[in-house]
């Protein structure tokens, strides 16, 4: 079956009643929540604990900051965000934040469709879900807060495009977005929100803005792996709209290894991210560190199983430059504390080598070096992937192998993000997590 019959068999299955009764649905949209706590999940109920399934995470993304030069955001303007699923699910429910904005967030109106699967702002007929928030299309998101919607039933599939648009009449100040999203999502003047066809959608966007989370029902995902990380796990380089980034192959692993879990997997990286470090004003885009964000942006994803956190490079080659080996690794050590009293696993990937880089000197590389020696000793994490083995040059292994690099000699090109994801043992996602480390 070709994708495009794929996608048109989907049409015809789009008005089937999913299996999960609208009582297991607790009403959970319109609760705001303070992005720096745990994200709302829903209440048990004997018929939720009765019902065959679960919440999971199926896609997220990290705030990062304030978009630039988005004062009053986009009053009478639709914005139409491409998101692509890990698993599917029979219902779905989507989280918006405000969490840089400047003023409450008015949204009077929000959807939900699966894209076509043509690669544009088209949804496929009959998937077009109007959402709502305790019962009520408008929401207003408190600046510094976020909102989830109520539930709906839409069967969502497993690796597919989703189609996330709001409208909003009112200056609404500053949008809380992601910058690298790697995507391209959609723009319009007026409310297209329950337009299936994107003919509207005139303008082109690199951005995800608002949206930061879709969690599916499903009785097949066991949970979900969240990749905290930097511009490596970002995928900055990874091709644009083709979901190489390396999260996006270990889904595709997930989704068809009979041996491995099936679990959901979100992508909470943020390009030029450190462990210690906020962004810097002028970078504000690289977002707030590691140590702050981990328990908004990774520890509360919903359904979230096992951690693996990609990140260091930047604590070293960006300045100030963090020449201690010992700072980045007890902050490494405090992710997995944190990450323990949420019971949730750690996997830590090796820093990865990037000698030619433009900012490379070789007592940066010294550092990386100790950093990776503590990884492998097992003085951080519960399990560890070996990224920098898997994408270094056996010749020379400061650099990567050549097959790997994307050309500015840091970043991989799909390959090497394929090979990171290869690296992964399956089995290393799902087990108890130490007390302490």
């Amino acid at each position: 079956m070709t994708r495009k019959s794929g996608y048109a068999l989907l049409a015809t299955l789009a008005s089937v009643v999913a299996v999960v009764c609208a009582a297991i649905f607790v009403s959970v949209g319109g609760t705001h929540t303070d992005d720096t706590t745990t994200a709302p999940r829903p209440q048990s109920t004997a018929a939720a604990q009765a019902a065959a399934g679960a919440w999971v995470g199926t896609w997220a993304t990290a705030p990062a900051a304030a978009e630039p030069n988005t004062p009053h955001g986009y009053p009478d303007m639709s914005i139409r965000n491409v998101l692509h699923t890990s698993v599917g699910g029979t219902a779905a429910r989507v989280q918006l934040s405000n969490l840089f904005g400047s003023a409450p967030l008015v949204l009077t109106h929000t959807t939900l469709a699966v894209a076509d699967g043509t690669g544009g702002p088209d949804a496929l007929p009959g998937t077009l879900a109007a959402l709502s928030f305790g019962g009520r299309a408008a929401v207003t998101v408190p600046v510094g807060e976020s909102v989830l919607s109520d539930p709906v039933r839409l069967r969502v599939p497993a690796a597919a495009d989703l189609l996330v648009t709001t409208f909003s009449p009112y200056a609404s100040g500053a949008v809380t977005y992601h910058p690298h999203a790697r995507q391209t999502s959609y723009l319009a003047q007026g409310d297209h929100t329950a337009d299936p066809d994107g003919t509207a959608f005139t303008e082109q966007s690199p951005y995800w803005r608002y949206v930061t989370a879709v969690d599916v029902w499903t009785d097949q995902a066991k949970g979900a792996v969240v990749a905290l990380g930097d511009s490596i796990t970002d995928g900055f380089t990874s091709t644009v709209g083709a979901n190489h980034r390396w999260t996006d192959y270990l889904a595709e692993r997930l989704d068809g290894s009979p041996q491995g879990p099936r679990l959901g997997v979100l992508n909470e990286g943020i390009s030029g991210n450190r462990v210690l470090l906020d962004a810097p004003p002028n970078l504000a885009g690289n977002g707030p560190s590691a140590l702050q964000r981990v328990n908004r942006d990774a520890l509360s994803r919903t359904g979230a199983k096992t951690l693996i956190v990609e990140l260091g490079i930047n604590d070293i080659i960006l300045s100030p430059h963090q020449s201690d080996a010992n700072a980045i690794v007890a902050g490494l050590q405090e992710i997995t504390r944190e990450a323990h009293a949420h019971g949730i696993r750690v996997v830590g990937g090796t820093l990865t080598p990037f000698e030619g880089e433009r900012g490379y000197q070789p007592q940066f590389d010294a550092v990386r070096e100790q950093v990776n020696a503590a990884i492998r000793a097992g003085r951080i994490f519960d399990g560890v992937v070996d990224f920098d083995l898997a994408l270094r040059d056996p010749q020379h292994p400061t650099r990567l192998r050549p097959v790997y690099d994307s050309g500015d000699h840091l970043h991989p090109n799909d390959a090497g993000y394929q090979a990171m994801a290869d690296a992964v043992d399956l089995s290393t996602l799902l087990g108890s997590a130490p007390a302490t480390v």
